[in-house]
């Protein structure tokens, strides 16, 4: 027996062999990373694609020349002034040469003015807040009636949703050029009529023009979205816990709030920013058109407009707007497809 406990091949165990692994060990032997959860893990990603990063600061700097810089700049968008018509960039009129010979400072016209002596850059800053607040209610406005015309078509299924997609094919076919300017002078008169109540100037401001693509919007662009809602909450209808809150006798509109719609969320957000460029475009050329915000108001596609009759002997009264148009788009949908990769579970690194 003596000798079967020494024999190295032997069989029999050793209680000593056994002894607890110190911490050290355990820590050792952990190969996992730390648990996060789905909007943690994204935005890790989203932080790591620099370009969707380099997009954001882009979209804070518009964002900030927009809203914030024209209340401080020393010109107003609707200031007409005298002999200053058609200057080039950073050019003064006589009445400012004159000013600034005499030792008085004038601030310097970056960008030159218009034909009726308004400062351009700070109506560039004025029409690109026009152009993104525009983009940015228009895709609210997707968002909200998409996602809840997708989530209760798939959530209700059989006739009614067949009935709610033939709406949307239809929707489809529907020229939404022809019925803006149909709706604007149709609400023309009411709309007039309307902005003289107190409380209501705001319409007078912004014009039948555009409170119809607003209506427009509201009627037409939300189709796409309600497609891909309705073809997430298809899928997710079928899940446990969807079958659970049944079970326990929730009601059809808490299911859609409180489970399915909060289950699409990273698609609604990815949607929604991919969407905001899409309806700044929207809006420009069909300012572009004449069927923009009221004068003297500007957005960029108005500005634009406007510089194509002089574009020969003012380039730059074209090329700045046209620019702002440009980047704007571009950085939306870059940061649109740097959230996409951050959110869709299909793409994890």
């Amino acid at each position: 027996m003596e000798n079967l406990k020494k024999n190295p091949l032997s069989l029999q165990l050793n209680v000593e062999d056994f002894a607890p692994a110190s911490n050290d060990e355990k820590k050792s032997l952990v190969v996992m990373r730390e648990s996060v959860n789905f909007w943690k893990d994204g935005m890790r990603r989203l932080k790591k694609n620099k370009i969707a990063m380099v997009s954001l600061v882009v979209i804070l700097l518009i964002a900030f020349m927009a809203y914030v810089l024209p209340s401080l700049w020393p010109y107003s968008y609707e200031l007409q002034i005298k002999g200053s018509n058609n200057l080039a960039p950073f050019e003064y009129s006589a009445a400012e040469q004159k000013l600034i010979d005499a030792g008085e400072k004038v601030f310097p016209h970056i960008l030159g003015t218009d034909r009726m002596g308004r400062d351009f850059a700070v109506r560039v800053m004025m029409g690109t807040r026009v152009s993104l607040s525009v983009g940015l209610l228009a895709s609210v406005l997707v968002l909200l009636i998409g996602a809840t015309y997708g989530a209760i078509s798939a959530f209700a299924g059989g006739w009614v949703d067949n009935i709610m997609m033939r709406i949307t094919d239809i929707l489809y076919t529907i020229p939404d050029i022809l019925l803006i300017i149909l709706l604007a002078m149709a609400i023309k008169e009411p709309l007039e009529a309307l902005a003289t109540k107190p409380g209501f100037g705001w319409m007078q401001t912004l014009g039948p023009n555009m409170v119809s693509i607003f209506i427009i919007f509201a009627l037409l662009y939300w189709v796409g979205m309600a497609r891909i809602v309705r073809s997430q909450v298809l899928t997710l209808k079928e899940s446990e816990y969807v079958t659970a809150a049944r079970a326990l006798g929730a009601s059809g509109g808490r299911i859609i709030k409180k489970h399915l719609l909060t289950n699409c969320m990273g698609t609604l957000i990815v949607t929604t920013t991919l969407q905001i460029p899409a309806s700044i475009f929207t809006e420009s050329y069909l300012s572009f058109l004449g069927l923009g915000v009221a004068a003297p108001m500007p957005s960029l596609g108005s500005l634009a407009t406007d510089a194509v009759k002089g574009m020969n002997t003012y380039p730059h009264l074209l090329i700045a707007p046209a620019v702002m148009i440009s980047v704007m788009i571009l950085v939306f949908n870059l940061f649109g497809d740097g959230l996409r990769d951050a959110f869709d579970p299909k793409l994890k690194n």
